[in-house]
């Protein structure tokens, strides 16, 4: 059992506190957080905020806290808030693949392939692939990685990571719909049967049977999207023109103050906190849901997205019906960020908070 306390007291008027508890909970052990702020009437204009967030690694972990605001003066801004959860499937990966005897138990006779993705598009962890992919070969299996969200972002060296299937996603690199890449072994091209027939794919058919075509025509069935596979060329052109390692620290830049500026956002909560994060940024607002929040942004000209990311699992393990989502590329300014963080308070207000 562990019990923290916390007294904040503001006693003189201009005042300003931020507190912020993090625990980390594993075993069937229980937590308790205990904070007060306290306003003398003395203390006008106050601004005081406090938050606990905890995670739990174990289905019999508990945490509970109990936060207490008593205020005698009438100008005043104090909130509170606070969030448990599971920690998140990316995130126990990212920590389990430091350590990787924590990830060997994981695997069995019975595991055929690993697919992780590069970087989430919920928290922004960056996954260390290469470790995963090197633990994963020392035991002949195979590995997949989701890289939609990792091609636009990161710098990619396929013979450096050597997975044996890399997925990449057309319109997230700043190109068309409806196209993308799969990167892999020519190993597994040639072993593996494909998994679309048409024209195109096919060298010779006959009634007693059928051989296929050479690489890559073997998985390219039926007539090609022409059209897509130009504009997504050119989106390619365009990201190397910029250059991945400036697209990189633009981006980082944008996460850092878009992450110091909605943190001091009271109600505001940001979700994962990975040591190693992508230019996104997940959150929720207390007491208002996510595809409300994206509603009002909208009426401001400010585009995020609501909703599961196509990462349900995730969100039932978190607790969360969705999340509202802020994701960064190189057309992005901190103007941006700014106008984000004014559409949200706007949004608060809408909602008495």
């Amino acid at each position: 059992h562990h019990e923290i306390r916390t007294k904040t007291n503001h006693l003189y008027e201009n005042t300003k506190s931020y507190q912020l508890i993090k625990s980390v909970i594993d075993d069937s052990s229980k937590s308790v957080y205990q904070g007060k702020i306290y306003v003398d009437s003395k203390a006008q204009k106050t601004d005081g905020y406090q938050l606990s967030k905890a995670i739990l690694l174990n289905e019999h972990a508990e945490f509970n806290a109990k936060p207490e605001l008593e205020i005698y003066a009438d100008d005043v801004k104090c909130s509170h808030g606070s969030a448990s959860g599971s920690l998140d499937e990316d995130s126990i990966f990212y920590l389990m693949s430091r350590g990787l005897e924590a990830i060997e138990k994981k695997i069995t006779n019975k595991t055929k392939i690993i697919s992780v993705s590069h970087l989430s598009n919920v928290t922004g962890a960056i996954l260390p692939i290469k470790e995963i992919v090197q633990l994963a070969h020392s035991k002949n299996i195979p590995v997949l990685i989701d890289g939609c969200q990792g091609a636009p972002h990161l710098k990619l060296d396929m013979q450096d990571i050597d997975c044996d299937f890399y997925a990449i996603s057309g319109h997230k690199m700043y190109g068309p719909t409806g196209i993308g890449v799969l990167y892999a072994k020519k190993k597994w091209l040639e072993d593996l049967p494909p998994y679309q027939g048409g024209g195109g794919m096919i060298n010779e058919v006959k009634k007693e049977g059928i051989t296929y075509g050479e690489l890559p025509n073997k998985y390219e069935a039926g007539t090609m999207a022409t059209a897509q596979v130009i504009a997504f060329n050119e989106s390619i052109k365009f990201m190397e023109k910029v250059g991945i390692q400036n697209i990189e620290k633009h981006e980082k830049e944008l996460l850092d103050y878009g992450l110091e500026k909605l943190r001091k956002n009271n109600s505001v909560n940001i979700i994962g906190n990975p040591k190693e994060k992508g230019g996104v940024i997940s959150f929720t607002i207390e007491g208002v849901h996510p595809h409300d929040i994206a509603t009002i942004l909208d009426e401001d000209g400010v585009a995020i997205r609501a909703g599961h990311h196509c990462c349900q699992i995730l969100h039932d393990k978190l607790n969360l019906p969705a999340t509202a989502r802020a994701s960064f590329g190189v057309y992005n300014t901190k103007d941006d960020i700014d106008k984000l963080d004014e559409a949200i308070n706007k949004c608060k207000k809408i909602f008495n908070l």
